[in-house]
C-alpha cells in the first residue's frame, strides 16, 4: 500500500487522519506545483489528476479524501473510529463533513484558485476570477454560521473527534496562509482551532 502525497489541504487531511489512527504507509511525493499530477504517469494512477490517492496492495486506487479516510477507519480497527461507532454517529460525521466540504472548503479553495492561485491553476482548471470574492464571502458566512452552532462543544459533531474536525482544520490552516484567515470574532471556532493545532497529528 502507498499514498501519493503532495502539498495542500487535501493530502494533509488524509495524513492527519492516518496519524490519528496510527496508520502508516510509504509515501510517493507528487510535484503539484510543477503539474506532475496533471500528466502521465500520475494520470494512470488517478485519471482525475487530483491528490492524494491511496494505492492498495492489489493495485486498486482510492481517490477522494473522504473515501480514503473511511477506508482507513474501517481497516484499522484497533484505534477509535473517527467516523463513528453507531449508525447515528456515522450519519452525523458524514453530515458535518459534507456541510464543511460543500459550504466552506470548496468555495474558499476556489476563491483562492481564482485569485491568489490563478497563475498556478488557470491552465489546469476552468477558473472564474470574477467569482473569487463572492466565493470567499460564502465561506466566511458559513464559518460564522458554524461558529454559532459550535457553542462550547469540544468538536464539530459533538463530544468526539471525527473526520469533520480534521477536514475543517486542514483547510482553515491552509486558508490562513492565502489571505483567508479565520475571523477572530468566531470565538468558538478559534478556540477549537487552537485545540486542534495542539494535537500531535497536526504535524502530519
Amino acid at each position: 500500500m502507498k499514498l501519493y502525497n503532495s502539498i495542500g489541504p487535501n493530502p494533509r487531511t488524509v495524513r492527519m487522519f492516518m496519524a490519528e489512527k496510527g496508520f502508516t504507509v510509504p509515501k510517493i511525493e507528487v510535484d503539484l506545483r510543477g503539474g506532475e499530477n496533471r500528466r502521465e504517469p500520475y494520470l494512470k494512477v488517478n485519471p482525475s489528476g487530483q491528490l492524494p490517492a491511496l494505492e492498495l496492495d492489489d493495485g486498486t486506487v482510492l481517490a477522494e479524501i473522504t473515501a480514503i479516510c473511511e477506508y482507513v477507519d474501517e481497516i484499522k480497527k484497533d484505534t477509535p473510529s473517527l467516523i463513528g461507532d453507531t449508525a447515528e454517529e456515522r450519519a452525523k460525521t458524514r453530515m458535518w463533513t459534507r456541510r464543511i466540504d460543500l459550504n466552506i472548503a470548496e468555495p474558499a479553495t476556489n476563491g483562492f484558485r481564482y485569485a491568489e492561485g490563478l497563475k498556478l491553476f488557470q491552465n489546469r482548471i476552468r477558473c472564474i476570477p470574477q467569482a473569487a470574492d463572492d466565493l470567499k464571502a460564502v465561506a466566511r458566512e458559513r464559518l460564522v454560521w458554524l461558529d454559532r452552532l459550535m457553542g462550547d462543544k469540544p468538536f464539530i459533531a459533538g463530544a468526539k473527534l471525527t473526520m469533520a474536525d480534521i477536514l475543517l482544520f486542514a483547510f482553515l490552516d491552509f486558508l490562513k496562509g492565502v489571505g483567508q484567515a479565520l475571523d477572530p470574532a468566531c470565538r468558538n471556532l478559534t478556540a477549537w482551532f487552537e485545540r486542534m493545532k495542539a494535537r500531535p497529528s497536526a504535524a502530519a
